[in-house]
């Protein structure tokens, strides 16, 4: 039976073999998490994903329903939604004092790997509940949290994130929801947002809305904007429900995909009756909110690399079957063919599993990054490991979610003219990517980040962590005769790759900072594509030394090398030009007048 979802035999590989996940069992905090464990929690979340969740994936597609004010989700994810709370899936590697499991991270991303590539628009009013709660245990008041996060991590409530504005969009420092000081200590919020995911839904009983406002009298731009608790229902004191907090739902979106999340425009304050109690500090919103947005951008990097999986998965089982057109090799009486054996879909289909599988180490990776943080107790390596993880988080949002859009693209060519039709899987699997591109900071702003921020962090510390960890596999498959060629292939790259990093950066801090900035995006690409090489690399190096040991495993790791010495070999000359281009940093694209474009 073909597989869905993910390849679990590649699933295991990157958690034991690449990453020795049930290594961490051997410290207190992950005692309980040996492998025996680790391998149940990942049959239970797929057997969840495929039997429960995977069915409502085509149900979603028909959307949810908007009546004055209210917000119906299809019925079906009722039942759903209490059996993946029932499971305690939301809180799989949160603290167990508020209701966590305190499972390894990259455990927990394995479990989340099924689950949203089952049905994303399901998946995502859980995502950002937990974001949500996460900001609140972090930067709330005990008060706070004792209102409101085992509610949350249980998912008997659920919690969103209000930053976008009708007229700000992606400028949040231009919001104008107002708070004002109430004599008790809380603020009266008056403000709209948009484009909110799961802002209002029926699954729940309350919903926590961390909300940007800005203090009546506080500064203009980001450093006046402060951060608001605001339930949709108030609390009481005893943690009951009490009066409705006038936070109005006053439409969803209607989408090219994620049909079945409800994108809410929400109106606060409308009668004058929206009150939030502050997180954190006055004039700190943004500070506090970015701890939130990062695992977002985490999260939709998630997203978006478990469509493409599925798309695979379901691309390699339609290649394998669909017979058409007699195979080129084959005699002149020969019959059609699997199309598997036709050159151009076996291209597709390598680099499909290539990203895919670059894409799962690299997710799976800066999760041990957080588990490593979580163990150590060492001040030095916890800031390196956090530098480290504010690096890729830019490639994990913005390059996977580009890369996961391709796969999702080569999954409907694969199935010709059927992947168009909406009867088949893979047309809705690119809708509901598409958007991964845009939301939680738009693809061109992780680009700037990565390329304005983090390069030069802790004056350039940070972006050194990230290089070092590449230095440290290439010196590892150097060793490995098997895989030594690829190694130098990727040193090649990985040597013009710095040397463009320092014009970039240099160019970025001088008066050709505009020309730079418009090759940003570029360059994060050229970043990923480094990233895929240095994690398939890896792969291969950890697999070439078992060819040989297990026949009934030989398919597998040569599959490994195989597909490292593809994506090496065919897709980073395309890279190296890339960086050529990005350091001859022609600036036309900046000058270029208004005029000039037509129109």
């Amino acid at each position: 039976m073909a597989q869905l979802i993910a390849d679990r035999r590649d699933v295991d590989f990157v958690l034991h073999e690449q990453f020795e996940v049930a290594e961490l069992a051997k410290n207190d905090a992950f005692a309980d998490f040996n492998r025996k464990t680790i391998d149940l929690i990942v049959t239970e979340a797929r057997n969840l994903a495929i039997k429960e969740i995977l069915p409502l994936q085509k149900i979603s597609d028909s959307g949810c329903e908007f009546d004055a004010g209210k917000v119906r989700v299809p019925e079906a994810y009722h039942k759903v939604y209490k059996n993946y709370c029932d499971g305690q899936w939301l809180a799989m590697s949160d603290s167990p004092e508020w209701g966590g499991q305190g499972m390894p991270k990259a455990v927990g991303l394995a479990a989340n790997e099924y689950f949203y590539g089952a049905c994303n628009s399901f998946m995502l009013f859980h995502m950002l509940s937990h974001g949500a709660a996460r900001l609140i245990e972090s930067f709330g008041t005990q008060a706070q949290k004792d209102q409101v996060l085992k509610n949350m991590y249980s998912g008997k409530w659920s919690g969103t994130m209000l930053l976008t504005e009708p007229d700000a969009g992606s400028d949040v420092g231009a919001l104008t929801t107002v708070a004002k000081r109430n004599p008790d200590g809380t603020y009266s919020i008056t403000g709209a947002k948009i484009f909110i995911s799961g802002g209002e839904q029926d699954m729940v009983e309350n919903i926590i809305h961390p909300t940007l406002a800005r203090i009546e009298g506080a500064p203009a731009g980001t450093r006046g904007i402060s951060l608001f608790m605001v339930p949709k229902y108030r609390i009481n004191a005893d943690g009951s429900l009490g009066e409705f907090n006038d936070v109005v739902c006053t439409g969803i979106e209607h989408k090219m995909g994620l049909h079945g999340n409800s994108t809410c425009s929400l109106t606060l304050g409308g009668k004058g009756q929206c009150i939030g109690t502050l997180i954190g500090e006055e004039n700190k919103g943004m500070a506090a909110m970015f701890q939130m947005m990062n695992e977002a951008r985490q999260m939709v990097g998630l997203q978006g690399f478990a469509n493409a999986t599925a798309s695979f998965m379901y691309a390699l089982d339609y290649a394998r079957q669909r017979i058409q057109t007699k195979h080129m090799t084959d005699p002149a009486d020969a019959g059609p063919s699997a199309i598997i054996r036709h050159p151009d879909v076996r291209r597709q289909l390598m680099l499909m599993k290539s990203l895919v599988e670059g894409m799962r180490s690299l997710i799976y990776f800066n999760g041990m990054v957080q588990d490593r943080h979580h163990l150590s107790d060492n001040a030095e390596e916890k800031a390196r490991l956090r530098d480290l993880e504010e690096v890729l988080t830019p490639i994990i949002k913005g390059y996977i979610t580009d890369k996961a859009f391709e796969v999702c693209s080569h999954g409907v060519q694969v199935y010709g003219g059927y992947g168009y039709i909406e009867e088949y899987p893979v047309a809705q699997l690119l809708r509901d990517t598409r958007i991964f591109q845009i939301y939680e900071g738009t693809n061109g702003i992780q680009s700037i980040d990565l390329v304005g921020r983090k390069m030069g962090m802790k004056k350039g510390a940070a972006f050194m962590a990230f290089l070092e960890e590449i230095r440290k596999t290439i010196e590892l498959a150097r060793g490995i005769e098997a895989v030594r060629p690829l190694a130098e292939n990727v040193e090649k790259l990985f040597n013009t790759y710095t040397e463009t990093a320092a014009i970039l950066g240099k160019a970025a801090g001088s008066d050709k900072v505009l020309d730079a900035f418009a090759f940003t995006h570029p360059f994060l690409e050229a970043t990923g594509d480094l990233t895929m090489a240095w994690m398939l690399l890896w792969r291969a190096a950890v697999a070439a030394p078992k060819i040989g040991q297990k026949k009934k495993d030989d398919p597998f790791y040569q599959g490994q090398v195989i597909t490292a010495r593809f994506f090496i070999n065919t897709q980073l000359p395309i890279t190296a030009g890339r960086l050529a281009s990005i350091q001859i940093m022609d600036g036309a694209a900046v000058a270029m007048e208004d005029a000039n474009f037509g129109g």
